[in-house]
């Protein structure tokens, strides 16, 4: 097993999910059951395995659920549009419960989408599951606020990474130390023989 996965299980232990009432929705009953083993796996119980958005509306009205994962691609109403409505659904506390997408094809549009339409994070398939944990990790921490915009109902869409004190101090270095490369380099193409 890699160290990584080591660090982020024994991070997780810090994140007791077991209680947290978790909602899965894919189409592949293949998918759904990947998804609930990995999760089963950190000691989070699926409570609710949906195979449409249709399904995992009836649920979200009547219960509250403290974490979904959604396949984007679904027939009928997709993903992005399952999240959505949650998010414009005024169902509280639903409407800002933390929501992972999941996805087998990413583009850069994808995770445009994904970020639009006011999930929290996407995973791309096949996962592993430390991948998973870390996201789920990331999504535990997370302290974007909640921002309601517009058309827009999420997480601020705005990834702020934290940075050491010391950025502009750092990234001058690393200039500087990229300006003596690219010199010493273009010092080199000249100087050298043609072949």
């Amino acid at each position: 097993m890699s160290s990584s996965f080591n660090e982020n299980l024994r991070e997780s232990a810090v994140f007791n999910l077991s209680n947290a009432v978790t909602m899965v929705v894919d189409d592949s009953p293949f998918g759904l059951d990947l998804t609930t083993l990995a999760l089963r796996g950190f000691g989070i119980q699926v409570r609710y395995s949906c195979f449409s958005a249709a399904d995992a509306i009836k649920i979200l009205q009547d219960h509250q659920v403290d974490l979904m994962l959604v396949d984007c691609e679904m027939p009928g109403m997709d993903g992005h549009e399952l999240v959505r409505w949650v998010r414009n659904s005024g169902l509280e506390p639903n409407a800002y419960i933390p929501i992972i997408m999941t996805a087998a094809h990413v583009r850069k549009s994808k995770v445009g989408d994904v970020r639009d339409c006011g999930a929290n994070y996407l995973v791309t398939k096949p996962f592993s599951p430390a991948s998973l944990l870390e996201r789920l990790i990331w999504v535990a921490r997370d302290t974007r606020p909640f921002l309601e915009v517009g058309e827009y109902k999420g997480p601020d869409r705005r990834i702020r990474e934290s940075r050491p004190r010391d950025r502009n101090e750092r990234r001058s270095d690393m200039i500087a130390l990229n300006n003596k490369k690219a010199r010493s380099l273009a010092e080199a193409i000249e100087t050298a023989e043609p072949i």
